[in-house]
């Protein structure tokens, strides 16, 4: 197999080549953290234009943030599938690689003869990883698909809001966890490659991902009963759970698991004793479909503190709690500076921060190395392919 360019030997997958027809977040949200681990990962763009992701916006440096977070750390080989002798190209090159994820339009792959049935028999130890809106077969298979839709599909958009309107999550959810399970999906392949010598088939749909992660409120519908109630930051089936509003022009965000902390909460936070064996609140159930007349006692008991009063209170109490923070605090987020999880990589306009992969504690643990420019990379690539550029 190809040696990883710039990679680290220590690494887990040092040694293993991806090769991806990738675009937008799914596929390259997955092979970015492949490469995270030390995979060396050649991402196959259009020449000139690339990846349409970057082109999304031009917010960090000019450059698209979608982009820059999910690209890092990959060499782009810009070649036009079109073309027989480019086409020809990337076959040569899937003799050295171990892993092929694409996540084109329906059916491109297929016609382009870069299926997992048409390359099984040339190559045996490859594994293959789709990443698709609904999967291989089925009614909903040629339906191309993005992120919101699938969202919508998936029933998000039907819990998720308020009761006067359906709401998107704002990010690409149905994008990432689809890339989650493809990511996990190939490592599992690995793992079995390395028992049998054989590769595999990784057949991940949008859909699929979500339907999973959409698993609660199905079940809470379960047999025809009423779905969870769109309810805003709150949770639709335990309370108090969500956002409640403070004097002191804040708004602080708690949660309460169980019997224990709701007596903690009315004896210590609130300072309202009598409140827990109330027999409108005496469990979660009556909390929830008694909210209305609950968020009022805890707002009015909250409406002379400050937001820091009321979270030293719950902090006392050992009661999970949060602020809600906009991008900037994001940024500046104390817990992070505070556990080193900030970085730089480099790009194509310079070098910008860079957040550490989760569960990666040191520098010496992952690479956190550049985002191409399109087709950065081919001349090395085609020179040890010995072909001419």
């Amino acid at each position: 197999m190809f040696a990883s360019l710039g990679g680290k030997s220590h690494l887990p997958l040092d040694g293993i080549t991806v090769v991806s027809l990738e675009q937008a977040i799914a596929a390259p949200f997955c092979t970015r953290q492949l490469a995270d681990l030390g995979a060396r990962v050649i991402k196959i763009e259009r020449p000139v234009v690339g990846d349409f992701a970057r082109a999304y916006d031009t917010r960090v440096n000019g450059l698209a943030s979608h982009f820059v977070w999910v690209n890092r750390s990959k060499e782009s080989l810009a070649l036009d599938l079109k073309q027989e002798k480019d086409l020809g190209v990337l076959k040569k090159l899937l003799k050295k690689t171990d892993v092929l994820v694409q996540n084109l339009a329906p059916g491109a792959s297929e016609r382009l003869g870069l299926s997992y049935t048409n390359l099984k028999d040339e190559h045996p130890s490859l594994i293959v990883c789709d990443i698709s809106g609904y999967g291989d077969s089925g009614p909903y298979c040629k339906k191309k698909a993005y992120d919101l839709l699938v969202q919508s599909e998936a029933g998000l958009l039907s819990v998720t809001g308020t009761e006067a309107e359906h709401a998107k999550v704002g990010i690409s959810i149905a994008d990432i966890s689809a890339g989650m399970y493809a990511y996990s999906n190939i490592l599992a392949a690995l793992i079995k490659r390395g028992k049998t010598g054989k590769g595999s088939k990784v057949d991940i749909s949008m859909l699929e991902a979500m339907a999973e992660w959409m698993s609660f409120p199905m079940y809470y519908a379960y047999n025809g009963q009423l779905a969870p109630k769109r309810s805003g930051a709150a949770h639709a089936a335990i309370y108090p759970y969500g956002p409640f509003e403070t004097g002191g022009q804040g708004t602080v965000l708690f949660g309460i698991q169980n019997e224990r902390e709701w007596a903690k909460l009315c004896i210590e936070v609130l300072e309202l004793p009598d409140l827990v064996g109330d027999p409108l609140f005496l469990n979660n159930s009556l909390r929830t479909q008694n909210r209305d007349e609950l968020k009022k006692i805890i707002c009015d008991t909250f409406a002379p503190l400050l937001v820091t009063e009321v979270i030293q209170r719950l902090d006392k109490a050992q009661i999970a709690n949060a602020q809600v923070k906009d991008m900037q605090g994001l940024w500046n987020h104390e817990q992070l500076r505070a556990r080193n999880r900030w970085t730089e990589v480099e790009t194509p306009h310079g070098r910008i921060p860079a957040l550490l992969p989760p569960g990666i504690t040191s520098l010496e643990e992952t690479r956190m190395d550049k985002v191409p420019e399109v087709g950065e990379h081919n001349a090395e690539i085609l020179a040890e392919l010995s072909l001419e550029q």
